[in-house]
């Protein structure tokens, strides 16, 4: 499997966890300023910039480690984007990370950090 192809594989599995947390996805995959958020949900009144990060083991680290400040100023400045494109400047916002580590036998292990940064 490609990194391209793991990265989408951790995002849908993502998506299927958030749904099953009773989240209400709004978007997948928003673009905007050269820069992407993986899902932008609702976890209840709170909306949700939620970036995904799929490893295929810890040898380099754990995914999460690769949310670096530049990647998180990046997340933060398309999350505005969105934020002035739908006219949602008075709700109420997070940020979450979402880690999956696939192991050699296709299983995995997922990490939701909320309130990431």
């Amino acid at each position: 499997m490609t990194p391209y192809n793991l990265g989408r594989f951790g995002e849908e599995i993502a998506f299927k966890y958030l749904k099953k947390k009773k989240y209400n996805i709004i978007k997948r995959g928003f673009r905007l300023f050269r820069g992407e958020i993986d899902i932008i949900a609702y976890d209840r009144n709170i909306l949700v910039f939620i970036e995904v990060k799929t490893r295929r083991s810890k040898a380099f680290g754990l995914p999460e480690e690769s949310v670096t400040i530049s990647k998180q100023k990046q997340i933060k400045k398309v999350a505005q984007g969105f934020l002035a494109f739908n006219n949602l400047q008075d709700v109420e916002c997070r940020f979450d990370v979402i880690s999956l580590i696939f192991s050699k036998d296709k299983d995995y292990l997922i990490s939701h950090i909320k309130d990431a940064f």
